[in-house]
């Protein structure tokens, strides 16, 4: 074996040498082409989001100036009911002027919206779909020959318009809300707020709140989704819930002698209108809706797991809707003192809820517990009335277990039998489950009317979230507003 010579060492030396300094050098760009091909991936997987969720909203949006270039070459689309009601249409003058068209103004205000000052409703939710054209190539192609605008998509909403109109009317102008729900799917079949505003007028209505005289007006406010009340006595059947789960062996035992009034927690409480219901068990003081015994029930729950059932009912927390809400709010927790227990169990104190959050609960109990995710958009189909997209129901959550909903449910019967809501539902050719409820809203004795509930409880068809504010001036009652949405429905069921 010959040994490597002096010269040939000293040759491979430089050779290692030279190879750990360039390796040395190649270390920032193999960093930098590592950065480089992370950043290309993700701005790759950017855009195909973008592409597939992100691109609608953002062209929808109404500062982007896309919208106008597409107005200048499609017109605006239709916005209609599931039974086949223009509520929002482009009308066309002789002089190719075109004019947005609310055919029933007020009635349907909130939810449809209107197409101007940033636009609301489902103008603004579904701009983009309005002025996109889905029209067979054929007649695009002559649009384009003949310089003539093509045909906007239609959105196909949910609503119905008899429940809808049925609702509207029964406020009668009053402040107020409904929501109605097919709490088997999620549709929701109504949603108004009042007072509204005529949207054919909106610069008018548009200069009126933004003047001195009008600048405190509300008629903006979808009281429906953003309007955040005390829930009164809707809240007992959450209490009685709380009530049942902490004693599932003796909750069917409970009675309590109601004198009219009593000491909770150092705070006095009284039962509506000072009267002495005697003793009641639990399904009773549900369909009387006695403050008294639901106040003794509510200072010996467990007030972490309390709040955690109020939690897993969606307070304090975004609901499974794509449209613009409030959230609720309730407040208790083990820290809280003692004194604000007994005005928080029977739904007053500091806890807030939306009319459409109030009635996701209620249509949650009408489906055994589970709750579909409400939505209001059915499908969009091109201006021949070809369908582009249909959207389907889906499933949220389990919210509370079957036996709980039933349970419940049986109490609610109670309620629209014998109880507090029977005036109104005891003789009915319908069946109604359900729970009234009174919220005062100062300390001078005025109230809120609410009315939850659901039709023919074994095989629910309609919820109904209802409020009337000021009931102690006007003296109209949320079951009263409800049970126009139901005479309307099984006048002409769908």
């Amino acid at each position: 074996m010959k040994n490597s010579s002096p010269d040939n060492m000293d040759f491979f030396e430089k050779e290692r040498a030279i190879r750990k300094r360039n390796q040395k050098k190649n270390i920032p760009i193999t960093i930098m082409s590592f950065a480089m091909l992370v950043i290309f991936i993700g701005m790759s997987v950017y855009l195909v989001r973008y592409i597939i969720f992100d691109s609608k909203t953002v062209i929808a949006d109404a500062g982007n100036k896309r919208q106008d270039i597409n107005s200048d070459r499609i017109i605006r689309g239709d916005i209609i009911t599931s039974d086949e009601v223009a509520i929002a249409t482009t009308v066309v003058d002789a002089a190719g002027n075109e004019y947005r068209s609310y055919p029933y103004g007020k009635a349907y205000c909130h939810i449809a919206g209107y197409n101007k000052y940033g636009r609301a409703g489902i103008e603004l939710s579904e701009n983009f779909t309005l002025l996109t054209s889905n029209q067979d190539i054929v007649k695009k192609l002559r649009g384009i020959l003949k310089w003539e605008k093509l045909s906007g998509d239609t959105v196909v909403t949910t609503l119905n318009h008899n429940l809808q109109m049925a609702a509207y009317n029964a406020l009668n102008g009053n402040k107020g809300a409904v929501v109605v729900i097919k709490p088997s799917t999620g549709e929701i079949l109504a949603c108004v707020s009042s007072p509204g505003f005529d949207p054919n007028d909106i610069d008018n209505v548009w200069d009126y709140v933004h003047s001195d005289e009008g600048k405190e007006s509300t008629i903006l406010l979808n009281r429906a989704t953003q309007g955040l009340y005390a829930p009164g006595s809707t809240f007992k059947i959450i209490t009685a819930l709380e009530y049942i789960r902490e004693n599932p062996g003796s909750y069917r035992d409970y009675s309590y002698t109601c004198t009219s009034s009593g000491i909770f927690n150092d705070v006095s409480i009284h039962c509506a209108g000072n009267t002495a219901h005697g003793t009641l068990n639990l399904a009773d003081a549900i369909a009387y809706s006695c403050n008294t015994t639901l106040s003794d029930i509510g200072i010996k729950l467990n007030i972490s797991s309390y709040r955690n059932l109020a939690e897993d009912l969606l307070f304090n927390s975004e609901l499974p809707f794509d449209g613009y809400y409030k959230e609720s709010v309730f407040e208790l927790d083990k820290e809280t003192d003692p004194s604000l227990i007994p005005q928080t169990v029977i739904g007053q104190g500091n806890t807030e809820i939306t009319p459409l959050h109030n009635a996701m609960i209620i249509s949650a109990i009408a489906n055994k517990g589970v709750l579909m995710k409400p939505y209001y958009i059915d499908s969009i189909r091109n201006a021949d009335k070809v369908s582009v997209k249909k959207y389907r129901s889906t499933e949220y959550d389990r919210l509370i277990s079957k036996d709980e909903a039933l349970l419940l449910t049986e109490y609610m019967k109670g309620v629209c039998d014998k109880g507090t809501a029977s005036g109104y539902f005891a003789y009915t050719a319908y069946k109604v489950a359900g729970k009234t409820g009174t919220a005062e809203y100062d300390d001078e004795g005025n109230c809120n009317s609410w009315f939850i509930g659901f039709s023919n409880p074994d095989d629910p068809d309609i919820a109904v979230s209802a409020i009337v504010e000021d009931y102690t001036s006007n003296q109209m009652t949320g079951a009263y507003v409800a049970k126009c949405v139901f005479d309307a429905y099984y006048a002409n069921p769908f």
